[in-house]
């Protein structure tokens, strides 16, 4: 459960530091004067998306921590390595700044708001007011039914037998076509097939004609500078090449280089010098020899490259890419050629697939309507403890349409009906439930899913909007009820609820410096007295109205003594 809060430049709050206790906690308070900060401000440390905006005006940063106890084992723990510390205690804190940055650590570990997210929805669960909302999408309701069975693992299964279907049903209507377009697939295939074909590419046969074609552009610079490199080396009749001349060197050296160790070395150097200029020298005449062109061979190669630029602009920049083109369209040609043989394979697989999606299906809605007619009774049995003795409630399921009658969420269309009065028909409960029905209706199916939840704290944001009277002491007793078992934080304008409450605080808005201010504050039992004769009179509070108030309080101390 949550066990502290403290909250910084939070909207209009400054600095607050609430204790929570086991069982119902109230918060109450004035219109506006900022009840709903609080829970903004808990949304905030459970790693919910909050506006850059609840930072208090004219600060840079806020600032939420947290510290959890008695925690059960969270899946969380495991999958992070965080743990609670050897008390058994979890602290949280996250940090908002102006400009968007978190700062949100775990156990004194850095995290980021998506693994806060995560954990936050394993410790604590937000009911609001939108949540009767959602009773009116029909669309919901199938998820509800499917929480309260815990129709996970049949829905899975089922899942992953539609999506199994679902893809080779993409891969056989990739292999249809009429037969006129058929044809001119093949006809175009063909020829491209034919056209790549005869041109007998070769890899890297483009960038080494496109070299050769250099080189022949550029022969007659080619054997000038060959020519004359083997002139300066090799000489000729009339004229000493540099072969020559250090051989010269090596035997006017070789004569006197037995005197002295250094001209020994020195010989040796232009022995070894003499060798590879006469290696430069052979090696450049190969290359001369080599070399053969003739204005017809550069003819070829211009055609030749020309061919592949022509290719090379329909099928790839490379000859590399030419020829996997030509391999995918082999393949596709093979595949159309082949696809009635194909097809005749695939549909046998896909009946196959079709009667195990099917069968999966069957038994999920076998499932369904187990766990509607469980859920009914619940719900009827939750909605008579909170003054609707009357009401009747019904899941109804009907088949989808469509050529498959299924898509990933079965075969069944769920909605919720309802007669709110004895004699009437049902009805989609969004046609004939109230606001004040919603409400009740809402947390008494919250109180029923809630008995497979996990978690252990539970905050109800004014979901008591629109009941008053005996409706109000009903839903009062039922959060009483269930605050035996899990910590409950609660908003509420309702005397019959706060008077429920374990631990009550206040929420004040005032003025000070110039400044806006809301202070949260813990009451006394004197203060709630005088609290909860404020939420029955209003301003002008009687002694009538107090006693009447003391006898609201003594009344819930005593139920909850029972």
């Amino acid at each position: 459960m949550l066990s502290l809060l403290h909250i910084e430049n939070i909207a209009l709050i400054e600095s607050a530091d609430l204790s929570f206790g086991d069982g119902l906690n109230v918060l109450t308070g004035e219109t506006g004067a900022g009840k709903s900060i609080v829970l903004d401000a808990i949304g905030a440390l459970m790693g919910e998306r909050v506006s850059r905006d609840l930072i208090r005006t004219g600060e840079k940063s806020a600032l939420v921590s947290g510290v959890f106890c008695q925690l059960a084992p969270l899946p969380w723990f495991e999958e992070m390595g965080i743990f609670p510390d050897e008390n058994g205690e979890l602290s949280i804190t996250r940090q908002l700044t102006a400009d968007g940055k978190n700062v949100c650590r775990v156990g004194g570990r850095p995290c980021t708001t998506a693994q806060l997210r995560s954990l936050g929805r394993q410790l604590i669960n937000i009911h609001g007011q939108h949540d009767s909302q959602q009773l009116l999408d029909e669309h919901t309701h199938l998820s509800y039914l499917d929480s309260f069975g815990e129709l996970g693992p049949l829905l899975t299964r089922f899942q992953e037998a539609y999506q199994n279907l679902t893809a080779l049903r993409r891969q056989m209507d990739a292999l249809k076509m009429d037969e006129a377009e058929k044809s001119r697939r093949i006809d175009t295939l063909q020829y491209q097939i034919q056209e790549l074909a005869r041109a007998e590419l070769r890899p890297g046969e483009l960038e080494e004609l496109s070299d050769r074609r250099q080189l022949l552009r550029n022969s007659g610079k080619f054997m000038e500078a060959l020519e004359e490199a083997y002139f300066a080396l090799s000489g000729n009749e009339d004229q000493s090449g540099a072969v020559d001349l250090l051989s010269d060197a090596e035997h006017a050296l070789g004569s006197v280089s037995a005197l002295s160790g250094e001209l020994e070395q020195t010989a040796e150097l232009l022995s070894e010098l003499r060798y590879s200029a006469s290696d430069l020298a052979e090696r450049i005449r190969d290359l001369k020899e080599q070399f053969d062109f003739s204005p017809s061979e550069l003819d070829r190669l211009e055609g030749r490259l020309d061919v592949l630029y022509r290719l090379r602009k329909k099928y790839g920049d490379t000859t590399e890419d030419m020829l996997a083109y030509l391999e995918r369209c082999r393949t596709e040609l093979e595949e159309i050629q082949m696809a009635d043989d194909t097809l005749l394979r695939m549909e046998k697989r896909y009946d196959s697939l079709l009667q195990e999606a099917t069968e999966q299906a069957l038994e999920l809605r076998k499932a369904r309507i187990e766990a509607g007619e469980r859920l009914r009774i619940k719900i009827e049995e939750e909605l008579r403890q909170l003054d609707m003795p009357k009401v009747q409630f019904f899941t109804e399921l009907t088949p989808k349409t469509g050529e498959l009658l299924m898509d990933q969420t079965g075969m069944d269309d769920v909605q919720f009906l309802m007669s709110a009065n004895l004699g009437e028909s049902l009805k989609p409960i969004q046609k004939v439930a109230s606001g004040g029905e919603l409400a009740r209706i809402m947390l008494a199916l919250k109180n029923v899913l809630a008995e497979n939840d996990p978690i252990s704290t539970l905050i109800f944001d004014e979901v008591d909007a629109g009941i008053s009277g005996r409706a109000a002491e009903k839903v009062a007793a039922k959060m009483a009820k269930l605050a035996k078992h899990r910590q409950l934080l609660c908003v509420t304008h309702l005397a019959q609820i706060a008077a429920m409450a374990d631990l009550h605080f206040f929420v004040q808005k005032g003025e000070r410096n110039m400044r806006t201010h809301t202070e949260v504050i813990p009451l006394s039992k004197e203060e709630r007295i005088a609290e909860l004769a404020r939420l029955t009179g209003g301003t002008l509070i009687s002694k009538v109205i107090l006693q009447g108030a003391q006898e609201l309080l003594e009344q819930a101390e005593n139920y909850k003594a029972k």
